[in-house]
C-alpha cells in the first residue's frame, strides 16, 4: 500500500512539473509574440516613447530654441541716422564697415583740405584788394604767402608793381579761391550723400536680410498656347522664363 501511494505521488509529481514546463513554455511564447505583436510592446516601448518625449519637452523648455534673427528696417535706418556705421552693425553686415569709415575718413580729409586752403585764398584776396587801394595802410599782408617763384623778392607794396603783374596776380587769388570753395562745397555735398547712403543701404539690408538667393540660373523654352480670341484664332508659340 505504502509502494502505491509513493508511486502516485511521484506520478503527480511528474504531471505537475510538466505543466509547470508547459506553463513556462507558453509564457515564453505569449511574452514573444506579445513583444512581436504588440500586446507587449505597447507595455515596454510605449513607456519608452513616453519617457523620450517627455525628456524632450524638459530640454525644450529648459533649453528653447533660438529664433532666427530677422533685423527691423526701421530700427536699422534710426541706427544709422544716429550714428553711420550702427544700422550696418545691428544688421550683423560687419564686412560694410571699413568700407563705410573709410569713406568718411576720405571726406574729412576732403573737407579739411578744401576748407583750409579756401580760406587761405579768401584771406590773401581779401588783403591784396585792400592793399592795392590807393591810401591803404595796416593789413596781414596774407597774400605774401601765396607768392609764385616768379614774384618772390618784389617790392612789398603792390601799388609799386606794374599793372599787369598787380592784375594777374588778384585774378590768380580770386580763381584759387572759387576754386577751392567749389571743392569745398561739393566735399560736404559728397559727405552728406554717404551718410544718406548708409541708412539706404541699413534699410535695403534689413529689407532683404532673409531673401533667398538661389545658385540655379537658368534659362528654360516652353512651349505655349495662345487662347482663341474674338480677333485672332488659337496660335501656338514659345515661351522664355528665367530660373534665379
Amino acid at each position: 500500500m505504502n509502494d502505491l501511494k509513493q508511486y502516485r505521488v511521484l506520478i503527480l509529481l511528474i504531471i505537475i512539473s510538466f505543466s509547470a514546463e508547459i506553463k513556462a513554455q507558453d509564457s515564453f511564447i505569449v511574452e514573444r509574440d506579445s513583444l512581436s505583436e504588440g500586446a507587449g510592446f505597447l507595455t515596454f516601448p510605449d513607456s519608452v516613447v513616453m519617457d523620450a518625449s517627455s525628456v524632450k519637452k524638459k530640454i525644450e523648455t529648459v533649453a528653447p530654441k533660438e529664433a532666427a534673427f530677422k533685423p527691423n528696417s526701421t530700427k536699422a535706418v534710426i541706427y544709422s541716422a544716429v550714428f553711420p556705421g550702427l544700422g550696418q552693425i545691428y544688421n550683423r553686415k560687419y564686412w560694410k564697415l571699413p568700407i563705410v569709415y573709410g569713406g568718411f575718413l576720405g571726406c574729412y580729409y576732403a573737407i579739411s583740405w578744401n576748407g583750409n586752403q579756401y580760406n587761405g585764398y579768401k584771406d590773401a584776396y581779401r588783403d591784396f584788394t585792400h592793399d592795392i587801394q590807393p591810401g591803404s595802410q595796416g593789413g596781414t599782408h596774407a597774400w605774401k604767402d601765396f607768392l609764385p617763384y616768379s614774384m618772390i623778392g618784389m617790392d612789398d607794396d603792390p601799388l609799386k608793381w606794374p599793372d599787369s603783374e598787380r592784375t594777374w596776380f588778384r585774378s590768380a587769388l580770386k580763381n584759387k579761391r572759387d576754386y577751392y570753395r567749389r571743392d569745398f562745397e561739393l566735399s560736404i555735398i559728397v559727405t552728406v550723400g554717404l551718410y544718406a547712403l548708409c541708412m539706404i543701404d541699413a534699410y535695403v539690408d534689413a529689407q532683404l536680410f532673409d531673401f533667398d538667393i538661389s545658385q540655379d540660373l537658368s534659362l528654360r523654352f516652353d512651349p505655349v498656347i495662345m487662347q482663341e480670341t474674338a480677333s485672332r484664332a488659337r496660335t501656338f508659340g514659345l515661351q522664355c522664363s528665367f530660373t534665379f
